[in-house]
């Protein structure tokens, strides 16, 4: 397979716009080794000059031994009325010392009269002058054409002029711009065409869409149907207002589907794991549902589905979830068959007796009477493979609860004391936390940690609170969800009552009683050097 499309990734910049998010100079470092670990062709930088962070960023970014990526600054046509040579900006861009960089330039007439306030064809001046300078100075040079699908619906024949002033310039590439993210499939490949027709093969087109109408991705690959060879884009779609086109799908789909080779070897097996890294260094929950990554991208519930995925993934699923470097799951739920239950017990390779099928059955029953309580183990696998073993008699008792409290105060705190037996040892302990399934986290892991040192590994994720049939009023069933992880493997559990303490008990519980068993399982869970001593009763408080 020839490379014939570059992928060009904007996510320290434009996706960087999106609300809520802020990135340090080191963040955009850690991520820019990460898409040059995914293999992307371009990765812009930042604005130079525009805040101290992009300064420090291409300082530090310049250091760097990018084995696939080339690093892009951005900014912006040269003033009205000046020369570039003597353009703030452009002297900015220069200092960055990238070997490429963006500019931006206005191409819907619009923007040129009211924004700018300058005639067509100073604009046109604008954009001839800057490329020239910065092509004397020996870079190369990308022109952004901002708001060029707009234009091209009011004022074709001035969008075309637009473009291809910039590639009678010397631009190494032209990129087209749904700046409003409001055009449609059908008017992108038009435009696209058009631009073809104009530019030749001169110079390069390239793409850049918005997701206002959700239609990024869709607009990107047609722009590619119809010509452009780079597609801009971000990680995950994040940008201001509805985001940008998500390079994830777009890698995914130009690879898995159109069959190109867009990234280096067998790297688009990395797309999962990067993506979620991605979101991670933005501080940002991954979106469960999201094509091709997401948790949930591979996930089967119906008994009839699981059952054909079983037998051969293709009834289910458009590709293989390896490919990408996701995985599949099978979650029970009141909607399972018996199939759904027998695959979770293979994962853990659970011995479901003499008669699996009809062990599955009993399971099943019981699944339904507790979702029917309001229960949701399809969100809950650890919670669910507990319920398992403890209906096969197998599961493992690391402690027994004797007692516990909760206060709250005025203080925005609250206390929780626990006593629970371990090992024949009975436990008492006291701790302060923000908020009772905080406290109530501290208070048992403070009893536990002794035995079970391992838990200090465990870190809390999530911690989701529902009201189940809320027309009861204040007398309502709450379910709590917890999500937790070890560092390496994340797991979910889940907690039901008409008590939020208890719900919050039960669901924080099933998580370290999940990963204790889960820890046995690779290895025997070591015991601390330093026990309690051996006395009846033990009172560890703050």
């Amino acid at each position: 397979m020839s490379k014939d499309i570059q992928i060009y990734d904007t996510t320290l910049r434009d996706g960087a716009q999106m609300e809520g998010i802020s990135l340090s100079a080191d963040d955009k470092i850690k991520i820019t080794k990460l898409l040059d670990e995914l293999g992307v062709d371009f990765i812009e930088g930042g604005w130079p000059g525009a805040n101290p962070k992009d300064v420090e960023f291409f300082k530090k970014a310049n250091e760097l031994n990018l084995k696939n990526a080339k690093l892009v600054a951005f900014g912006s046509t040269r003033r009205a009325n000046a020369k570039p040579q003597n353009d703030v900006i452009l002297s900015a861009l220069l200092q960055a010392k990238t070997e490429y960089i963006t500019i931006v330039g206005k191409t819907w007439d619009m923007h040129v009269e009211i924004a700018l306030g300058v005639s067509k064809e100073e604009n046109l001046n604008m954009i001839k002058d800057s490329i020239e300078f910065l092509k004397s100075q020996g870079k190369k040079v990308f022109f952004d054409s901002e708001h060029f699908f707009d234009s091209f619906k009011s004022n074709p024949e001035y969008a075309l002029s637009v473009i291809k002033t910039a590639s009678d310039a010397g631009a190494d590439g032209v990129v087209l711009c749904d700046t409003n993210g409001g055009t449609l499939p059908e008017e992108v490949k038009i435009a696209v065409s058009k631009a073809k027709e104009t530019i030749g093969n001169k110079t390069i087109i390239g793409v850049h869409c918005h997701n206002d109408c959700e239609l990024a991705v869709a607009n990107s690959l047609i722009a590619y149907e119809a010509g452009a060879r780079q597609i801009q884009g971000t990680i995950n779609g994040i940008g201001e207002r509805c985001g940008n086109a998500n390079l994830v799908s777009i890698i995914a789909n130009l690879e898995l589907k159109y069959k190109k080779n867009v990234l280096p070897g067998e790297n688009i097996k990395t797309l999962t794991p990067i993506s979620r890294q991605i979101s991670s260094i933005l501080n940002l929950n991954p979106n469960d549902h999201q094509a091709f990554v997401g948790f949930s991208a591979f996930t089967h519930k119906g008994g009839l589905h699981a059952s054909a995925v079983q037998k051969d993934s293709r009834t289910y699923e458009h590709i293989s979830p390896e490919s990408i470097g996701n995985t599949n799951r099978i979650i029970v739920s009141e909607q399972s068959g018996i199939s759904n239950v027998l695959s979770v017990a293979k994962k853990y390779d659970l011995d479901l007796g003499l008669d699996p099928k009809e062990t599955a059955k009993d399971l099943l029953k019981k699944i339904k009477e507790l979702e029917n309580k309001g229960y949701q183990f399809e969100g809950a696998d650890a919670s669910f493979t507990l319920l398992l073993l403890e209906l096969l008699n197998q599961k493992p008792k690391f402690f027994e609860l004797i007692d516990y409290r909760v206060t709250t105060s005025s203080k925005q705190l609250a206390e929780a004391t626990v006593r629970i037996k371990v090992k024949g040892e009975v436990i008492h302990t006291a701790s302060l936390g923000v908020g009772p399934g905080n406290a109530l986290d501290n208070a048992l892991r403070k009893a536990l940690n002794h035995y079970y040192p391992i838990l200090k590994e465990f870190k809390l994720l999530d911690f989701k609170v529902r009201i189940v049939d809320s027309h009861d009023g204040s007398a309502a069933k709450t379910r709590v969800h917890v999500e937790t992880t070890d560092g390496e493997n994340i797991w979910d559990t889940i907690g039901v009552s008409g008590n939020i303490i208890e719900a919050t008990w039960s669901a924080i519980t099933d998580s370290l009683e999940y990963g204790l068993w889960f820890k046995s399982k690779q290895k025997p869970l070591s015991e601390s050097t330093t026990k309690p001593s051996h006395s009846a009763h033990i009172d560890i408080t703050n």
